[in-house]
């Protein structure tokens, strides 16, 4: 990894957003966080800080996009703690 992209990578932030329980569980319905580099990092970030959501289910959204598995975070990124849904 270069200087540059060290340096960037350590001022980069990411603004959170919960909805629903999962909003009612962390008593907060917005966040930033910086120096996150991936989605498996948020959840170890969310783990230490709320460990309430360690019993939660729910879905994670990058960009309005729900993923499945580990993703990779940009800069600026907005992520959505999404209640678990069913339906049909």
């Amino acid at each position: 990894m270069t200087l540059k992209k060290a340096f960037n990578f350590l001022k980069m932030k990411i603004n959170i957003i919960a909805f629903g329980q999962v909003a009612e569980a962390l008593k907060v319905d917005s966040f930033i966080v910086a120096d996150i580099k991936d989605t498996e990092d948020l959840l170890k970030y969310l783990n230490l800080k709320f460990p309430q959501v360690q019993q939660m289910e729910f879905n994670i959204a990058v960009n309005k996009q729900i993923i499945h598995g580990n993703t990779i975070l940009s800069n600026n990124d907005t992520i959505a703690l999404l209640p678990a849904f069913s339906g049909g």
